[in-house]
């Protein structure tokens, strides 16, 4: 099936590569947000972008009804979703897990929480290691949001409503207003009423964002940005698994017959509550210079508690929980300066981010009132179908507050110079060379819980650690036309020992993890209307750590694939968005499959425009089956879903869309966080939206 599915590829690329049009059209989302902000000349269309990237638009997010980074990240080639235990965005990028590398308008936004989309102008994954732009981390790609601002000139305001057949709803009003010729004022607000398939799940988000755009004269911009969010909702951590058969040698498989069941109290839930403040200066101090200063500052405050099956003898679900708590405040300082040549430009610029991090975390405790055991610890077992009494009917009492697990207290300096050059080196070579270095010094104090059941601090360890990196790229691109291009190119990027979320060190008398990306690719852009693109890669990871007998080891992975993607206008009545992603994995020490790295995915948007009046288009999305843990313990097996969408559009300044999701009603289990922690796929699902422009 795999093998026929390539082979019409081949034949449906094979066909439109030939194809003509009459019409150029401009074509949104063709230019990154880095290459807008650095830039001389006109921004860098992504065809001189030496690296697979993928670019969705407040338009597309509209139109195929996506309500969050996981919806968008269905219909990328290269990247799909994890669980995130049912608290946050989590990916796989090219084979590499991350909760951490998002990006809101280039500037790091690491937290772990569920991000909005009301205030996006476009979101763009950028795919393999890239240091260079965005500092460490990054490592198998990364997602950057960017936001709208007020634009000055234009006065408008726009409101969306909508409401699904699960219960949820949403409303979001996006106005602005051009105060004067030289000041704007846009503000962006947004409410969500969650729900889906799932027992108990509910919750809201929240958000507004005011933004101010003030022309100094003509050579100077400032722009301002607050943005408050607050959100709530319930935390869903799925079904257990089973063997399917009862043979020894079978991996397990989500339990069809428990998919109806949510594991957990009302206490699983999530908050978030954040604001961010950001400021921006663009100044044009010559003909060919320009600097560009961003100053933001967040203060973060997430909570999440949660039951979760830990594991399942067939009648049984054992049950374990926590609280978990993330202060977490962020200064960054970015700055740059562009000079461009006659043969290109150049960038040098220096980042500052100073964030510091406090963590604590609760394990749950049960107490049977009734049993003759109490105080059975922060687990107990249940039967399958009532979890909120034990497996002898006894009901069980439960608190978060009593046994504390871990604390620690993070203090995180980065220090980052950067240096990046676009060379023209003749009408048909472009080079791309640069690299960053960063200084990352990090302290942390760590603590655990006293002995047996207590809520008081033991300091285990206080310890710190500077690490450096130089991470290089170097891209070569050969264009033998102007819109089509060839490439090839080398990046690096880095994790030090305090991982992602710099809650405790992971062997920290080792160097960093690197990450190597070397990449060929191919892009034609048919005449303005059309994108294709492929690209090979070869990515290698190389970790230090202890090898349990005293001793130490480097192990790593490598993967390698590659990417399909054809985007754009057939013609002036259809239009296609299709992308397809291969992915071979293994461990570089060792032997065995990667979990959570289908070999195989693919996706389909197509629409075609009956009139002006009304346009239908249908959407499919595949994933190949998938290890969720270790080697054939437990797997997901592959899915095939099919969506559809209509828009009605009466007049230039009112819209309606009907959006379908899963339209055949297929059982899946898109991801699982652990192995008795399967995620339950969304059935049929009808949302109705009114967009009204004034």
């Amino acid at each position: 099936m795999k093998n026929i599915f390539k082979i019409i590829v081949l034949v449906f690329v094979a066909s439109t590569m030939f194809a003509q049009q009459d019409e150029e059209l401009e074509v949104k989302g063709n230019v990154l947000f880095k290459d807008q902000v650095n830039s001389m000349k006109p921004p860098v269309p992504i065809i001189n972008v030496p690296q697979a990237v993928s670019i969705v638009t407040d338009e597309d997010i509209l139109n195929q009804g996506f309500r969050a980074l996981g919806d968008i990240v269905r219909y990328v080639p290269g990247i799909h979703t994890t669980q995130g235990e049912g608290h946050r965005d989590a990916v796989v990028i090219r084979g590499v897990r991350t909760t951490a590398d998002f990006y809101q308008n280039g500037l790091r936004d690491d937290v772990q929480y569920y991000r909005s989309l009301y205030n996006v102008e476009q979101v763009e994954v950028l795919k393999g290691p890239n240091a260079l732009l965005f500092g460490r981390g990054g490592t198998g790609g990364l997602i950057n949001r960017v936001s709208k601002k007020a634009l000055i000139g234009e006065t408008f305001t726009n409101m969306n409503v909508g409401f699904d057949s699960f219960g949820a709803g949403d409303f979001a009003v996006d106005g602005n207003i051009e105060v004067n010729d030289s000041v704007a004022f846009r503000l962006m607000v947004h409410s969500d009423s969650l729900a889906n398939h799932r027992d108990q799940y509910d919750g809201d988000r929240f958000g507004i964002n005011p933004t101010m755009t003030f022309a100094v004269n003509s050579e100077t911009e400032i722009g301002l940005s607050l943005e408050y969010l607050d959100h709530e909702r319930y935390i869903d951590r799925g079904i257990p698994t089973s063997i399917i058969g009862g043979a020894s040698t079978s991996a397990s498989r989500p339990v069809d017959a428990l998919n109806h069941i949510t594991y957990g109290t009302d206490g699983n839930v999530h908050t978030t509550e954040a604001s961010i403040l950001t400021g921006t200066l663009v100044h044009n101090y010559s003909d060919s210079g320009k600097i560009n200063l961003t100053v933001s500052s967040n203060d973060f405050n997430k909570m999440y508690q949660n039951l979760y099956v830990n594991s399942y003898d067939g009648t049984n679900v054992q049950l374990k929980g926590y609280n978990d708590v993330t202060l977490r405040e962020t200064t960054t300082i970015a700055f740059n300066n562009v000079n461009a040549f006659d043969r290109g430009t150049l960038t040098v610029g220096l980042d500052i981010i100073d964030t510091d991090n406090e963590n604590t975390r609760f394990n749950s405790w049960f107490d049977n009132e009734n049993a003759a055991e109490r105080n059975i610890d922060n687990h107990f077992l249940a039967t399958a179908t009532d979890f909120q009494i034990d497996k002898d009917g006894n009901r069980t009492a439960l608190d978060y507050t009593s046994d504390l697990k871990t604390h620690s207290t993070t203090d995180l300096e980065v220090t980052s110079l950067y240096l990046n050059g676009n060379i023209d080196l003749s009408d048909q070579w472009i080079m791309v060379l640069g690299a960053r270095y960063e200084q990352v010094d990090t302290s942390i104090a760590y603590s655990e819980g006293a002995s047996g059941r207590s809520a008081v601090r033991v300091l285990k360890n206080t310890a710190s650690r500077d690490d450096s990196n130089v991470s290089p790229r170097l891209g070569l691109i050969y264009k033998p036309q102007e819109n089509m291009s060839l490439y090839l190119s080398y990046s690096e990027s880095f994790i030090p020992k305090s991982g992602e979320q710099y809650k405790k060190w992971s062997a920290a008398t080792f160097d960093p993890d690197v990450y190597e990306n070397t990449e060929i690719g191919f892009k034609y852009d048919m005449d303005d209307r059309i994108s294709m693109s492929f690209a090979y890669f070869d990515q290698e990871t190389v970790k230090g750590q202890e090898d349990g007998i005293g001793g130490s080891e480097v192990i790593g992975m490598a993967i390698d694939g590659f990417e399909i993607g054809i985007a754009g206008e057939v013609n002036d009545q259809n239009s296609i968005n299709f992308g397809l992603s291969s992915v071979d994995a293994t461990k570089s020490a060792g032997s065995g499959e990667q979990k959570e790295i289908p070999e195989l995915t693919w996706s389909l948007w197509y629409t075609h425009r009956a009139s002006d009046l009304f346009s239908l288009s249908f959407g499919a999305l595949y994933q190949d089956d998938q290890l969720i843990n270790k080697e054939n313990q437990a797997r997901l097996d592959d899915f095939t879903r099919i969506d559809m969408a209509m828009t009605i559009t009466p007049s230039d300044s009112d819209t309606v869309r009907i959006n379908i999701e899963n339209l055949s009603d297929e059982t899946y289990y898109p991801h699982s966080h652990s192995t008795h922690q399967a995620s339950v796929g969304e059935p049929l699902n009808v949302r109705l939206s009114y967009q009204k422009t004034f």
